[in-house]
């Protein structure tokens, strides 16, 4: 059975979901959605049944913070922001994927 192409986020959410709180600052759960999707050319769609729970890990983990605020459409949200704490993991988690990447590319050389 082919796998989806959601299915090659699998381990590299919480880099994604990260980087992009460090590059837009506080945002709400479906601004992230659209974020990656639209930062990506489409190419990535994060599901929100994977997204909700990575983020509430990330959260009691310490690498992100949550409050409730109301949006610029009046309604009332989760707003998420990268802690201090956030910014080592995501150095560590970046650091990990240029070592996977690399590895797979000498992979793919070997002859």
């Amino acid at each position: 059975m082919p796998k989806s192409p959601n299915d090659k986020l699998q381990g590299t959410l919480t880099l994604l979901i990260l980087r992009a709180l460090r590059t837009r600052g506080p945002i709400h759960g479906y601004g992230l959605l659209e974020h990656i999707h639209a930062a990506s050319n489409e190419l990535l769609q994060v599901e929100e049944g994977s997204l909700y729970p990575a983020l509430h890990r990330m959260e009691q983990d310490g690498w992100i913070s949550a409050k409730w605020e109301i949006t610029e459409k009046g309604r009332k949200a989760k707003m998420y922001s990268l802690t201090a704490r956030g910014e080592k993991q995501l150095a560590a988690e970046h650091e990990n994927w240029e070592r996977l990447t690399r590895g797979v590319a000498r992979v793919l050389r070997y002859s």
